[in-house]
């Protein structure tokens, strides 16, 4: 076997994050997008001394369980991984590779309480991020998703199933626009070029949308057109928000280096279980509404009786968390890195009436070092890189009785629940919430007791 080479692969198990896994020349092979009982058709793009990588070229057998994706762009589109599998068989693997890791750590779960399903398996997004590009050299603009196993061309995906027919009118609109106006998309190996991204926002319970326009500043493009062309769609919702971000960043991701409001105001609101949030264009939400409100409702009963306790909730974002717990606390503290997500996080908590939640901006690490409250509980949702050594230290040294840690990824999830047992925790109970249906993704929430309460 050597890198380039095609091989005949079965896949006969499956890892977290999309893999599926076949055996080849005495080494394993990770194929992403692969699922036990196919036969596919690979191309190593990875070889190391104990494992291999491969690249699906051709699905020769497909599994006995698979269907039919209902989605038109599911062939070319990266987006989406699973749509071709029944949403219960989806849960099942999902299941099936969070335990997987569990076992490897040689941690228990717990009570283990099995996988929650997403009450809506299409159309659940409250924001997608779309990329200008081409689908081919020198072909007319596109905008969507990258294409599947290519770094550079972009699909457009105006009949997307993961978002519903707003973003959808959005999209043609606005690909139509700009290819009549001839704006160069933005190249990442040349850094030359205008068009960057489309972010959209809608939120689900309130239906208020917003559209972000990202582009670097190399043209001096008036927007008024553009702007008359988004107000004039027919919209289900309501249109609050178009947003001008300048990105002359070197990164592919949306770095706001400058923010201009076009139309409305900067921020659209969202209500989870009765309370409202202020979601600004760059603050970190929950893309599954519904989802989040099951996966809420998990945390606040994890906490159990805490109507006399102290509650820290590290990594807060816009602190959706520590005020949905905050009806059973004496008192909530949050701390999270970026400030504009904290300046929203107070002031979602006036505006939902709560007395007894502050939100602190700086790095977890340093800050909880500063704070002089001590808690009862401890929620701790990071994000995929897992919660900062020196933070999860400080976590330990607090001593609260009880831990409730939130995971987008249970790779990093196991390592700080291995570091917590071994400072004197054991883990009681672990439940998964399925947020993205259709994609690898899965939440994990973990009920965590110091054992001297036990």
């Amino acid at each position: 076997m050597k890198k380039g080479q095609l091989c005949e692969l079965d896949i006969i198990s499956t890892e977290f994050g999309g893999y599926g896994i076949a055996e080849a020349d005495g080494l394993k092979v990770y194929v992403k997008a692969a699922f036990p009982g196919q036969k596919v058709l690979g191309r190593i793009s990875k070889k190391r001394k104990e494992y291999a990588e491969a690249k699906i070229t051709e699905v020769l057998e497909k599994a006995p369980y698979e269907i039919e994706a209902p989605c038109v762009h599911f062939k070319y589109c990266g987006g989406c991984q699973s749509q071709n599998l029944p949403y219960e068989k989806q849960l099942e693997l999902k299941k099936e590779q969070v335990l997987k890791l569990f076992e490897e750590a040689e941690l228990p779960t717990g009570d283990f309480l099995g996988i929650e399903h997403s009450e809506e398996r299409y159309e659940y997004r409250n924001k997608m991020e779309f990329t200008f590009g081409d689908l081919e050299k020198g072909g007319d603009l596109t905008l969507g998703m990258h294409l599947k196993g290519s770094p550079f061309g972009i699909i457009t995906v105006d009949n997307c199933m993961l978002i519903d027919e707003d973003y959808r009118k959005i999209l043609k609109e606005v690909i139509e626009y700009f290819n009549d106006k001839k704006l160069p998309y933005y190249r990442i190996m040349s850094h030359q070029g205008y068009l960057r991204h489309l972010v959209i926002r809608k939120t689900k319970n309130i239906a208020e949308i917003m559209v972000n326009l990202v582009t670097t500043s190399q043209i001096d493009f008036n927007l008024e057109e553009f702007c008359e062309l988004i107000k004039g769609i027919e919209y289900k919702g309501k249109l609050k928000s178009i947003i001008h971000t300048f990105n002359d960043s070197l990164s592919d991701a949306v770095v706001p280096e400058k923010v201009e409001v076009l139309y409305g105001q900067d921020y659209i609101t969202e209500e989870l279980l009765g309370l409202k949030f202020k979601i600004s264009p760059f603050s970190f939400f929950q893309t599954n509404s519904r989802g989040a409100e099951k996966l809420y409702s998990l945390v606040r009963n994890f906490m159990g009786d805490a109507d006399n306790k102290t509650v820290f909730d590290l990594y807060c974002g816009t602190g959706t968390i520590g005020q949905i717990a905050a009806s059973k606390a004496k008192e909530v503290i949050g701390v999270e890195l970026i400030e504009e997500a904290v300046a929203a996080a107070n002031e979602n908590a006036k505006l939902n009436g709560l007395n007894n939640c502050s939100f602190i901006a700086g790095d977890v690490a340093k800050v909880i070092q500063e704070v002089k409250q001590k808690p009862d509980i401890i929620i701790l949702d990071p994000p995929r890189t897992g919660v900062h050594p020196k933070a999860l230290e400080y976590v330990v040294k607090f001593d609260a009785k009880d831990i409730i840690y939130v995971s987008c990824n249970p790779k990093t999830l196991v390592n700080d629940l291995k570091y917590l047992t071994y400072h004197g925790y054991d883990i009681e109970k672990t439940v998964l919430m399925d947020m993205f249906p259709n994609t690898p993704h899965v939440e994990c929430v973990v009920g965590i007791r110091r054992k001297d309460s036990l």
